[in-house]
């Protein structure tokens, strides 16, 4: 059950860093959205370390 927990935020932190990517290359980064997907991706990390 933890492995598939595991797997299922792994998936989650992918997107989250394609998005991240995404935004950042746009030309007029919207720097909010950024920050709080950075800040769901570092909740997601940490959640990772504690499994």
């Amino acid at each position: 059950m933890q492995n598939a927990h595991y797997a299922a935020l792994e998936a989650k932190h992918a997107v989250l860093e394609e998005k991240i990517s995404d935004e950042s290359h746009r030309p007029v980064p919207d720097t909010a959205m950024l920050a709080e997907l950075k800040k769901q991706k570092l909740r997601l990390k940490e959640e990772m370390q504690i499994l």
